[in-house]
């Protein structure tokens, strides 16, 4: 049993990312909080480091600086993302679509391979990956960031293989709604559409992580776990 974990999440300074540092914090976890905004969290044992996802360099660095204050890292979350970008297929250019995919995905990727070598030497380890449910069903307009999310659900596939034999298990998790703002300012018809009665919020994404995280989870492994309170399981026509 390990009395305390070292857990990295990116993009922790808002919406779900938030939501998680501050879950895992309250279960005693030390969080490092990676984010390319300024921000600042109102615990001792949640950690801000500046990064921005799409640069190497600082991926790197910013993990090295938390090994050597830190120690070996336990468990990383990928939420990081452009969450928010929709151009048309028609005006989105070549350098917008990469902006999302360096972001997304290649940071994402990165992350795992510092990750990898930050948790040498331990018995346990856990990736979590947080795509979408827009990896396979999707509107207009939202080309990058559905290439994007579905990368990160084949990238978990492959990492759970090729970590085979580690104690580092892989899983991915795809919300659907999950609303981060005004939650109070959603309609009836916003959460009667879904099957299970309302919309979605940060914490139901933090309680799927908490139970991957736990060392009786370990059998779960290459997972991809739809959080969207069954909206994927329903035809809608118009």
């Amino acid at each position: 049993m390990i009395d305390l974990k070292n857990i990295v999440i990116t993009g922790g300074s808002g919406g779900i990312g938030k939501a998680l540092c501050y879950g895992f914090a309250d279960l005693g976890y030390n969080v490092l909080s990676l984010d390319v905004n300024d921000y600042n969290f109102d615990r001792k044992n949640i950690h801000t480091y500046n990064v921005n996802l799409s640069s190497e360099d600082e991926i790197k660095s910013c993990f090295n600086e938390i090994v050597g204050k830190f120690g070996p890292i336990h468990i990383l979350v990928n939420n990081g993302a452009i969450s928010k970008f929709n151009k048309s297929i028609y005006d989105i250019s070549v350098d917008e679509f990469d902006a999302v995919l360096n972001t997304n995905l290649r940071g994402a990727f990165i992350c795992c391979k510092e990750f990898i070598l930050a948790n040498k030497g331990l018995n346990f380890g856990r990736i979590i990956n947080i795509a979408s449910t827009r990896y396979n069903q999707n509107e207009a307009d939202w080309e990058a960031y559905g290439a994007s999310k579905g990368g990160i659900v084949s990238l978990t596939n492959t990492l759970c293989v090729s970590l085979s034999g580690s104690d580092i298990t892989v899983n991915c998790i795809s919300p659907g709604w999950i609303e981060t703002e005004d939650y109070d300012s959603l309609s009836e018809l916003d959460h009667s559409q879904h099957p299970s009665g309302r919309v979605g919020k940060p914490d139901d994404i933090f309680n799927v992580c908490a139970f991957l995280v736990d060392e009786k989870s370990d059998f779960i492994n290459g997972a991809n776990i739809v959080v969207d309170g069954g909206m994927t399981k329903r035809m809608i026509y118009f």
